[in-house]
């Protein structure tokens, strides 16, 4: 439904996350990633897709647009924007994480707003006497 946010995968998503997750540089502690890639089966949804018609310039991204294009989302969040040619990407919008928290947030600052006025036209006015 509108505003939700689901996070779609499969096991090569999985596996390149649990990959570069554990890479020295990055820091993070083994439980924390093994919680993490937990919460995203748990959360997410998993996917199964099909091989692209064209490659990528990158094809180790196909994985993400075939994720993308099977669960039909709405948005692809990629810090590679520009290995993903518009033209391969048919109605799914390449954006940056930072493009998207800012579209994210701006939806929810809506969704409030809108609830907000719903509560305050159902509230009883109080009478006068």
């Amino acid at each position: 439904s509108a505003g939700e946010l689901t996070l779609s995968f499969d096991a090569r998503i999985l596996s390149e996350y649990n990959e570069v997750l554990r890479r020295p540089r990055v820091g993070f502690e083994e439980d924390k990633v093994a919680a993490f890639l937990d919460y995203i089966v748990y959360r997410g949804r998993a996917v199964a897709s099909f091989p692209l018609s064209h490659s990528l310039p990158d094809p180790d991204d196909e994985p993400f647009l075939e994720v993308t294009l099977a669960s039909q989302a709405t948005f692809l969040v990629t810090g590679n924007k520009k290995h993903f040619p518009a033209e391969l990407c048919q109605d799914a919008k390449v954006i940056s994480p930072n493009e998207f928290l800012i579209f994210f947030k701006k939806q929810q600052t809506e969704k409030k707003r809108i609830t907000s006025k719903r509560s305050t036209r159902t509230r009883k006015k109080p009478r006068v006497r």
